[in-house]
Formats: C-alpha cells, sequence, structure tokens
C-alpha cells in the first residue's frame, strides 16, 4: 500500500502528463504543487513508485509518466464520479432536447459524447423491449418497386425496400388495411408471429404481395438494435498524430468491425456505472494503448444498451468518466418519458 504523500505524486504526474503530455521531472512537481518536501524526498517516492510499476521513465534523464497500473490506481483513488457543472447539464440537455426519434437521439448523443470528450464516441442502439407498432405504411415507388415503413410507439422508423410485383393500388391498400388491423399495438415478437400466421389467412389474390411484404415486415420486426452501434469524433484521432501506430491506427481499424466495438463497451453493471478499461485490460489486443470509458443507459429491463468513448491512455480520467455518466443518465431519462 501506497501511503498518501506517494498517492498524492502519482495523482499529480498523471495530472501533469495528461495536460502536459510531456515527462514530469520531481522539480516541477514540487514547484507546481507546493508540496511541502524537497525535490530529493519527491524522487525517492517517485522511484518507490517506479519499482512498484505504477510510473515509468521512457528514458534516460527524462521525467516519469504512468503505466497502465498507475492510471489504474489513479482511476481507482478518485472515489465518487465528480457532477458536472450547472453549465454542463444545460448544454446537454440544450443539445438533447429537439430529438424527434429514438435513431435522431442517438445521432445527437453520439456527436455530444464526442463533443464533451474530445475523445471517439460509441453508441449502442437501445433495446426497446416494450415498444410496440404505431404505424405501418406500403408506399409505391414504381409500379415494381415500394417501402414498406414501420412505426413504433417509441418514435423509431423502419424502411424497408419491397418487390410489388405490379399490384395495383387497390391490393396494396387492402393488405395494408389487414395488416394495421392485424398488427398495430403488438410488440416486436408478437408482430412477427401474428405476421406469419397471417400470411396464411390471405385471399389468393393478396397471397403473392402479401409473401413479400410480410417477409420484410418479419426481418425488420425480428432484428436486434442492439447489434447496431454508432461512431462519432473520428477526427478527434488528429489530436494524436504522434501515436499513429500505438493508438490511432488500431482504432481506426476497430471502428470498423461492430462486433470489436460491442466487446469495447462491454457490460455495465446499472445504468449510472462508468466501466474504465484501461490498456492491457481492454479485451480486444490492438487496443493496448487505450482507454474505454463506458456506462449503461436505460430503465430496468424496458430500455438497455451502453455508450462510451475511446481514446489514449493519456486522457483526462475524471472529467470523461463525468461527462459519459451523465450523457447516459440525461439519455435514459429521455427515452423513459418518450
Amino acid at each position: 500500500m501506497l501511503d498518501d504523500r506517494k498517492l498524492t505524486i502519482l495523482r499529480a504526474i498523471v495530472t501533469d502528463y495528461v495536460s502536459m503530455r510531456e515527462p514530469v521531472g520531481s522539480r516541477a512537481l514540487v514547484e507546481r504543487y507546493h508540496l511541502d518536501v524537497s525535490p530529493a524526498t519527491v524522487r525517492n517516492d517517485m522511484a518507490v513508485l517506479e519499482e512498484e510499476g505504477y510510473i515509468m521513465q521512457p528514458h534516460t534523464s527524462a521525467g516519469r509518466i504512468p503505466t497502465d497500473k498507475g492510471y489504474r490506481l489513479f482511476v481507482d483513488r478518485l472515489g465518487a464520479v465528480k457532477p458536472l457543472s450547472s453549465a454542463e447539464r444545460r448544454a446537454i440537455e440544450t443539445f438533447m432536447a429537439g430529438a424527434v426519434d429514438v435513431d435522431d437521439v442517438v445521432r445527437r448523443t453520439v456527436r455530444l459524447l464526442a463533443q464533451i470528450t474530445q475523445q471517439v464516441a460509441i453508441v449502442q442502439y437501445p433495446v426497446l423491449s416494450r415498444a410496440t407498432l404505431r404505424h405501418l405504411e406500403i408506399v409505391s415507388l414504381t409500379p415494381e418497386r415500394g417501402l414498406l415503413i414501420l412505426v413504433n410507439s417509441a418514435g423509431k422508423v423502419d424502411q424497408h425496400p419491397v418487390d410489388l410485383g405490379g399490384a395495383s393500388p387497390d391490393d396494396i391498400a387492402d393488405l395494408r388495411g389487414r395488416l394495421v388491423a392485424a398488427l398495430v399495438g403488438l410488440g416486436p415478437s408478437q408482430a412477427a408471429e401474428r405476421a406469419a400466421t397471417l400470411a396464411e389467412e390471405l385471399p389468393d389474390g393478396l397471397r403473392p404481395l402479401g409473401a413479400v411484404v410480410i417477409a420484410a415486415l418479419v426481418e425488420v420486426a425480428s432484428a436486434d438494435p442492439s447489434t447496431r452501434v454508432v461512431v462519432g469524433g473520428v477526427p478527434n484521432l488528429t489530436r494524436f498524430s504522434d501515436q499513429y501506430e500505438t493508438t490511432v491506427r488500431p482504432v481506426l481499424e476497430a471502428l470498423e468491425e461492430q462486433v470489436v466495438l460491442l466487446r469495447l463497451l462491454g457490460e455495465v453493471a446499472g445504468a449510472g456505472d462508468v466501466l474504465v478499461r484501461i490498456g492491457h485490460e481492454n479485451p480486444y489486443e490492438p487496443l493496448h494503448a487505450t482507454s474505454v470509458v463506458a456506462s449503461g443507459y436505460g430503465t430496468s429491463s424496458d430500455i438497455w444498451a451502453n455508450l462510451g468513448v475511446v481514446g489514449p491512455t493519456r486522457m483526462d480520467y475524471p472529467s470523461t468518466m463525468a461527462a459519459v455518466r451523465a450523457v447516459a443518465r440525461y439519455v435514459g431519462r429521455f427515452l423513459a418519458e418518450g
């Protein structure tokens, strides 16, 4: 166990290195933080921290920088995540207030997270287990091609192209009426099951068109939104051009793999909890020079998903954790009220 003075020195090294991006020396610490000890004493404490694996010397005659272990101790000793200021909270509320549906909420959330943290933001689509079908439309684009539009009670809009096969407007309207009567008010799985049985109940003249439209409807209704991930803030990586091989390129490659992004977000214990994975704690080996800060958002089992940011291990953990938690809480409330 480290004593209070060594913890103070470690905290100062992390803070300085994150803000200055330069190895930190003992004399600078004494002067900047008004430590009531000599630089020699600080050097001795730094030697202990280095021996214990919390800091390292990148090259001879340089100051020290934190290791993954040092960042982890720093994060674990933060205590409670600091709250955002009232101005920051108002900014979040203002940014999110105009959202019109789930897709808009997700897009705004990822932009907001990227702007606040200056990192790459990742938002998993929410699972809305109680959402029901509210509106269904079949739009004829040409005699052969059409569009199936589904709107659920949470405002989420899904579209799927369908082959109308030259069906008449009367047949399209008839099929739409039957689908609306049978499916509106049902949840996704119920709608998919009922639609499948409805196909067998259609009159012979509607069955070819019905088979195509119902197949599209079942595909949309059965899709798992939790596997969809939206990314924002990729240009923020340009701030770390000096770490291209270790950080920027691996992150860019990971952003192309939805499965990797879902693994990065991980399993967060509950809404409002903040999960921090530092360096080698990440499950995806190429990202061992990065950290992930994530939180769950939702209410009980009705709305649930994760969001977070990924960036270099040299990040402002207190501010990033506060921002991720605050955005997650606000989005959860917004969806619950919607």
